[in-house]
């Protein structure tokens, strides 16, 4: 059952819900514990400074819900920047309402807007497939890229 729900552009004073938002998903998702100062700061700088990235939140009842990061890749291939889509979460009770695809739609729509900007990608956890479908029901692509990655 959808519900009524605003999306915007994430506002320095709702840094802890997405800090919470982050260290539950990484608690979910891969039964991580995040250092919650390390987060704390990462959080912060993604406020601080544009050009790292920026997020995105969906409200109930004026009640942030859920959010989202964005971050750029410039690809030479397209002549543009691609929005990479990061750090989803929605509340538990009220994921299956529409929450996610409205912020997808919400950035979609600043995509669409902007020919600079050439395209929507992410990545999810193999393991995650209640997301894939979620993605794939989006018009999302999947079977194009894997991603590999080190990490330090």
């Amino acid at each position: 059952m959808k519900i009524a729900v605003t999306f915007r552009e994430a506002r320095t004073d709702d840094a802890r819900d997405i800090i919470g938002f982050q260290l539950a998903m990484a608690r979910e998702t891969e039964e991580l514990e995040l250092d919650p100062d390390i987060l704390t700061r990462g959080v912060e700088a993604v406020f601080a400074d544009p050009n790292r990235g920026r997020y995105f939140v969906a409200e109930h009842d004026g009640r942030v819900i859920g959010s989202l990061m964005i971050t750029y890749e410039w690809s030479d291939w397209r002549n543009g920047v691609v929005w990479w889509i990061q750090s989803v979460y929605v509340l538990p009770q009220f994921r299956g309402r529409g929450v996610y695809a409205g912020l997808y739609e919400h950035v979609k729509a600043f995509v669409n807007a902007d020919a600079s900007i050439r395209g929507i990608r992410l990545y999810v956890d193999k393991r995650n497939s209640r997301a894939q479908q979620v993605y794939a029901r989006l018009g999302m692509n999947g079977e194009h890229y894997s991603v590999f990655e080190w990490m330090k």
